[in-house]
């Protein structure tokens, strides 16, 4: 009787077996148990060749397991060669460097000495205007200035070269040709004059040098033509003696003085108040130019007069003072009170011509500091508008505000004061051709009335007149 167990066994394995390669199905028990024995020896053989592998496999393992063993022992082995050469290297050092310091001595301060004088005198050299005309020379010694080496004879030498044409470059004047950027910035070959390493110019214009670029720019804004006619004739100047300007801080001087503004830019500074001053200043110059010209005529003329009282002729006050009772005879009058009121009469038609325009200079000379008090108020209220609205007060931006109003205080006071001197003066001019007026008015009116006491005729005066004139 068949085990259950085995009769299960069995059917798996046929089972298995016809899973696995299709064949004709077991008709009888013999031939189920044929398939289930070639299915046994399918699996043994199966199995001995995954033994057969594993034992390879395992042989393969252990070779290399024996393989890094010995490569992990050569490697521990050279660590610890090395290792030992290492510390032995180290103690080689340490015996090295205390015997190069004992060598080193001094040379060691040496270094430190020639890194930092290299630093300074690369600061000098970099910005020095002798370094337009010898270009890249602080490179070397940017280098030796960051070195981590002793420097070498020649290192050395060439340091105290540099050092020593630095010296000699600053006090000589030079004639050189080198690339010079114009104001339009473009850079053209130009032939340049250095004096030292305080100022250079170009075609009678003054330079400076930028560092960053190795080249001479032409300033945009030049200084005055005083100082561009030195220029010119430095350049000009081929031997001999020359003046010229000398910038001692090397550029800042001149690079600050160029940045002043001109006449006409403080003017614009100012504004309105400042063109209002202006004009009443223009004005009142203008008059009182047109009154001088008038009053040095009308002396000349009065003068002439003096010379021949006889002659009245109306081209001049005098004269037609003479001329409004002497003229013509049927003017003459006995009474002296009415031969003083024609002479007043005259007098005062001659005076408002004498003493025109003066009353609008002294209005001028009065409101011109007013107006300049005005632009002072609007110039702070400018300021302080800077200082609100932007919570500082930095100077640079109050510089505006600030200009603007001493600017109109100084126009108000420009104009009130040679305004003030021109009116006292035309008032002087005026008083004297009245004065004169008045003298003689007076000389006549007395000779009017000793004529109308005493009877005389018209030819006695006359002739009285004419002995005053010669008295």
């Amino acid at each position: 009787m068949i085990h259950p167990t085995r009769l299960a066994l069995a059917a798996g394995l046929l089972a298995f077996t016809a899973l696995s390669a299709p064949s004709r199905a077991a008709q009888t028990l013999d031939e189920l148990l044929d398939e289930t024995k070639n299915a046994r020896a399918a699996q043994a053989k199966v199995n001995a060749a995954r033994e057969r592998e594993f034992l390879a496999s395992r042989d393969r393992q252990a070779a290399l397991l024996a393989e890094a063993l010995k490569q992990r022992d050569a490697a521990e082995a050279r660590g610890n060669q090395l290792s030992a050469q290492f510390d032995a290297n180290e103690v080689k050092i340490g015996e090295q460097e205390e015997l190069l310091n004992n060598r080193l001595g001094s040379l060691g301060e040496l270094f430190g000495v020639v890194r930092q004088v290299s630093a300074d005198v690369y600061s000098v050299i970099y910005n020095s205007l002798v370094s337009a005309q010898f270009l890249g020379r602080d490179d070397f010694l940017a280098d030796l200035s960051k070195a981590k080496e002793l420097p070498t004879i020649e290192e050395l030498e060439k340091l105290w070269y540099e050092m020593m044409r630095e010296t000699i470059e600053t006090g000589r004047v030079v004639r050189f040709t080198t690339n010079v950027v114009s104001e339009d910035g473009k850079p053209a070959e130009a032939e340049v004059v250095r004096i030292g390493g305080f100022i250079a110019m170009t075609n009678g214009k003054y330079a400076s040098y930028l560092p960053n670029v190795r080249k001479l720019t032409v300033l945009s804004r030049q200084p005055p033509s005083e100082l561009t006619a030195l220029a010119r004739e430095v350049g000009e100047a081929r031997n001999g003696y020359a003046r010229a300007a000398v910038d001692p801080s090397r550029g800042v001087l001149l690079a600050l003085y160029v940045q002043r503004p001109n006449v006409w830019e403080r003017i614009q500074r100012g504004e309105a108040v400042g063109y209002v001053i202006i004009t009443v200043g223009v004005i009142g110059s203008l008059l009182a130019l047109y009154q001088f010209v008038y009053l040095i005529r009308v002396r000349t003329a009065v003068k002439r007069q003096l010379a021949n009282l006889d002659s009245p002729s109306l081209d001049n006050p005098l004269g037609r003072v003479l001329a409004s009772f002497k003229g013509d005879p049927s003017k003459v009058e006995d009474d002296a009170e009415v031969v003083e009121l024609r002479i007043s009469e005259a007098v005062l038609r001659e005076v408002p011509v004498l003493e025109r325009f003066q009353a609008f200079l002294r209005l001028a000379v009065a409101a011109g500091p007013l107006l300049g008090l005005i632009g002072t108020v609007v110039g702070m209220i400018i300021t302080f508008q800077v200082i609100t609205e932007t919570g500082s007060s930095d100077p640079r931006l109050m510089a505006a505000g600030i200009g603007q109003a001493m600017i109109a205080t100084v126009l108000g006071l420009g104009i009130a004061i040679p305004l003030l001197f021109v009116n006292a003066g035309l008032s002087s001019l005026s008083r004297q051709v009245v004065q004169i007026l008045d003298e003689q008015s007076t000389g006549i009116l007395a000779e009017s009335i000793e004529r109308s006491r005493s009877g005389q005729s018209t030819d006695l005066l006359a002739d009285r007149i004419e002995g005053m004139r010669r008295g």
